[in-house]
């Protein structure tokens, strides 16, 4: 299935609930006692007719779906509950590649995002928000690519390095621990809040 197809199809899905569709599509919530994260995903796959995919990052070739909660806050107004992981940080990678080739710019090219409302747990309903695709241009392109070239320098850098990216860079896309937090050495690529923004109109 292509990009476009996929991003026609999941736009039917706009309003309806989360947990009355998998139902339908026999998708477990909980496994084994615990919550099964993966599960929205597996929902919208299953929509599209897809296998469910065994890797973590499912790769359609041309296109891959990810996913972001929203939630209200107290005064009602609708925020996004995170970042959006986008891809790891290889270090040998991005020391070799100028931002044109990274897979930071294919990986933002490549996704087709279902944003969702949630509420405090997993059980509360979940409603389809909006599905959207990024389009980096312009002024927006020349941030990104700030925010590459950010890291790409620190880790070109021998007194900084790997160790010395953290969360607190970028302006659009930030640089931080990917994992279990303290203690992990891995760090991937982060979509803030205000780059989402850019796309998913709340």
């Amino acid at each position: 299935m292509e990009r476009k197809e996929a991003i026609e199809k999941l736009q039917q899905l706009i309003g309806k609930e989360l947990h009355e569709l998998a139902k339908e599509f026999n998708i477990t919530i909980y496994r084994n006692g615990k919550v099964n994260k993966g599960w929205a995903g597996h929902v919208f796959e299953r929509f599209l007719g897809l296998q469910i995919n065994s890797a973590q990052s499912p790769n359609f070739g041309s296109w891959e779906l990810k996913s972001i909660p929203l939630k209200y806050k107290k005064n009602g107004e609708l925020t996004f509950k995170e970042t959006m992981a986008i891809t790891m940080i290889d270090s040998v990678n991005v020391c070799q590649k100028e931002f044109e080739d990274s897979h930071l710019l294919a990986k933002l090219k490549k996704a087709v995002v279902v944003a969702r409302i949630v509420g405090d747990t997993v059980d509360d309903p979940s409603y389809i928000h909006s599905i959207v695709e990024f389009n980096l241009q312009g002024k927006l392109y020349d941030a990104v690519k700030a925010d590459y070239d950010l890291v790409r320098e620190a880790l070109l850098d021998p007194k900084r390095g790997f160790n010395a990216l953290t969360g607190k860079m970028g302006y659009y896309i930030q640089p931080r621990t990917k994992g279990s937090g303290h203690g992990s050495t891995s760090r991937a690529f982060y979509a803030r809040p205000r780059f989402l923004k850019e796309f998913i109109k709340i």
